[in-house]
């Protein structure tokens, strides 16, 4: 049995992927997170939206212990991925990152070529010892990430010689050549145009049939068209989590209707 208990709203239709439980998040003396309780249901997108410095990407990045690499961070409370401790001190952080994957805000492919970029993380892992293994990794990435088509024919060139928005999936690709089971995603439209962020989305959609995935963005717009469930924060607290559709129709915190119809934020 799971350590935690689950709160009756604070899961999805789905069963949870990951449960945080009183989750607090100190920069040395500044609180930047205040014990946060958040289910996240397997298979479905959860957005995080809120004011900027409210919280929300600083809580995607304990997901997958990125804030480890920050000095003076400190994290308190319990988050589980499939009911293991990830905080655990037997946890092994690099066997974390592949099981939960991150896409950047800037798309930031390795100054590699396409074939490469995709190939690394397999590598570092030991998947795909053949060339043949790896090939069908790379294809099946790219093609998952729906960049196929574009890039087939330039493997060998470097990734940073594509579009903004093809370098982005790209980098979704990246996360996804390791076959993680979450993938978090911190404003992963936020440096992109419409078109390359519609793109974006409809990939999103796609995803979350194979991955439970996590969303930072600041647009709400967003948030309601690729997301089953959406977490508001404000000042570092969680203030409301639920379906989409009912935090964006009938949200029942009076600061959630407040930054949803832009009173404030």
């Amino acid at each position: 049995m799971s350590a935690v208990e689950l709160s009756p709203d604070a899961v999805g239709k789905n069963a949870p992927k990951i449960v945080a439980r009183g989750v607090n998040v100190f920069y040395g003396s500044a609180q930047a997170l205040k014990e946060v309780d958040l289910d996240v249901g397997e298979h479905e997108v959860t957005a995080l939206i809120g004011p900027s410095g409210c919280g929300k990407s600083t809580f995607l990045r304990c997901l997958n212990r990125m804030n480890d690499v920050i000095e003076g961070c400190r994290v308190e409370g319990r988050i589980e991925l499939d009911e293991d401790d990830i905080y655990d001190r037997q946890l092994d952080v690099v066997q974390l990152r592949a099981r939960v994957g991150m896409v950047f805000q800037k798309p930031n492919p390795f100054p590699k070529s396409v074939y490469d970029n995709i190939a690394y993380g397999p590598r570092i892992h030991g998947v795909g010892q053949s060339k043949s293994e790896m090939d069908e990794i790379v294809e099946t990435s790219l093609t998952r990430a729906g960049l196929w088509n574009e890039v087939k024919d330039r493997l060998q060139s470097p990734g940073t010689g594509l579009s903004g928005g093809q370098q982005q999936r790209l980098c979704i690709a990246r996360a996804i050549a390791v076959n993680p089971e979450v993938i978090l995603m911190d404003e992963p439209c936020s440096a992109l145009d419409p078109i390359a962020t519609a793109r974006i989305e409809e990939l999103i959609d796609e995803l979350r049939q194979n991955f439970t995935i996590v969303i930072v963005t600041h647009s709400m717009q967003q948030a309601a068209r690729v997301s089953q469930r959406t977490a508001f924060f404000h000042l570092g607290n969680l203030v409301e989590v639920g379906d989409t559709e009912q935090i964006f129709t009938n949200p029942r915190d009076e600061r959630t209707e407040g930054y949803i119809t832009g009173r404030f934020g």
